[in-house]
């Protein structure tokens, strides 16, 4: 199947060549995703579904357009690549859009990076089954137990890509997830609530069904008599589950898109000793076995690791090639891959003693950031921290600042990454936040 991907993908550049394009660039992909969710004791939905996509970039007397279609009937394909070409003509023509130099394809990776597990392809309704009853008696083991809902998903992918000036590739992707969600009786009509997901390439990476659900389980029992914390500035301990999107929101506005739009807050930052020295940001693409690694991006740029933060110094943005030539900056990749905050000594246990007071944060609720000011509001769950020990469970909490400050007044890095995120995150501490509880 691999090998008829690549050739339809590079017929279709063959065919929009022919049809006059100064270049085309197409990929086409292929993927089937199983989920079965299962709620108190009964299968409530199976969905399988297999979806393809044929994107087709053309490049046509300084003109550029992309267009998509799940139509693979060679002759409708033609049609297709006929009609965008009409259209791509009507534009106008932007000195900026030109495809990919060949130079940005050199120097891909012949590493294997371990993206496919056959087994994942492999999983039978049985095994799902069993595992959405393993998840579901151990979530209903608990006494104040009102609702359980347990989900089992697998997708495989293929995704070949051509180009007119020399790209060619075609690889393999597999993903299983396991998921438990908890709710408990709580206190005056209240409900407690918490959920545990995993997710890897390889079955032999994932926990057992049972532990899943146990996390579920544990983390809602933790949450069982939450109440508004107070208004006060303290540290602030995330844990490295809520870490990775907080890191994604640091790093959301560093592109060159948003930068050449006036949309971010990165604009005047490379170069600039902007975040604390302690934290180190990398984007590596090239993790085996990582959630989002890969061996070139959708622009067919060579995958390769690089830095945007190094001991505070932004040294590196998302660079695509078309912002790049707008703003002068030499293209990196156009989008995240696997992002890894470089790691400290000590984890969330040794971490929180010497804290003494704070909150910690096991997960948001909700908020907003502004990409341009870094200004940011977000609802939490977490848990006071109080002589060193984590305390009480709080809720209907929101906590406010910049995220520019907030990074610039990081604390401690830990040592223990979240594995079930592209955002290779580990516990976070930062000191004088601002939270408004009671």
């Amino acid at each position: 199947m691999p090998a008829e991907l690549l050739k339809r993908v590079q017929q279709t550049v063959e065919v929009g060549k022919q049809a006059g394009a100064d270049d085309v660039f197409a990929t086409l992909g292929r993927s089937r995703t199983v989920e079965f969710s299962w709620r108190d004791g009964k299968l409530e939905k199976v969905k399988d579904t297999t979806s393809r996509s044929l994107g087709v970039r053309l490049f046509v007397e300084g003109r550029y357009s992309s267009h998509t279609t799940t139509d693979l009937d060679p002759d409708r394909v033609t049609a297709f690549v006929n009609q965008a070409l009409a259209l791509t003509r009507a534009l106008e023509s932007d000195r900026h859009r030109t495809i990919t130099p060949p130079a940005l394809y050199a120097g891909r990776t012949e590493r294997d990076l371990q993206l496919l597990d056959p087994d994942v392809q492999a999983i039978s309704r049985d095994q799902r089954l069993a595992w959405c009853r393993a998840m579901d008696a151990v979530a209903h083991s608990h006494s104040r137990v009102i609702s359980a809902t347990a989900v089992v998903s697998d997708v495989h992918s293929q995704e070949a890509t051509a180009s007119s000036n020399g790209f060619s590739a075609v690889y393999a992707t597999s993903l299983c997830w396991l998921g438990s969600q908890v709710t408990l009786r709580d206190q005056a009509q209240r409900r407690a609530e918490a959920s545990f997901y995993a997710g890897t390439r390889h079955l032999a990476d994932l926990p057992d069904a049972e532990q899943v659900a146990r996390q579920a389980l544990g983390r809602a029992v933790l949450r069982l008599g939450a109440d508004k914390g107070p208004t006060q500035r303290t540290h602030m301990v995330v844990d490295p589950s809520a870490a990775t999107a907080l890191v994604s929101r640091l790093l959301s506005a560093a592109t060159a898109h948003s930068v050449q739009q006036g949309q971010s807050f990165w604009a005047d930052l490379l170069g600039q000793q902007e975040f604390s020295h302690k934290l180190t940001l990398i984007d590596n693409p090239l993790r085996v076995r990582g959630l989002a690694s890969r061996y070139y991006d959708t622009e067919g740029i060579a995958a390769k690791p690089f830095t945007l933060v190094e001991n505070g110094t932004v040294r590196q943005l998302y660079v695509d090639t078309y912002y790049g030539r707008k703003i002068g900056l030499p293209p990196t990749t156009i989008s995240p891959s696997n992002q890894e905050v470089r790691l400290g000594q000590r984890g969330l246990d040794r971490i929180v003693p010497d804290v003494g007071s704070g909150v910690y944060i096991t997960s948001w609720l909700g908020g907003n950031a502004n990409p341009t000011s870094g200004d940011f509001s977000f609802g939490l769950r977490g848990h006071l921290i109080e002589n060193g020990t984590i305390g009480r469970p709080i809720r209907e909490m929101n906590v406010t600042g910049n995220l520019r400050q907030l990074f610039q007044n990081m604390a401690e890095i830990g040592n223990d990454p979240w594995p079930y995120s592209p955002v290779q995150a580990p516990t976070l501490v930062f000191e004088d936040v601002q939270f408004s509880g009671t």
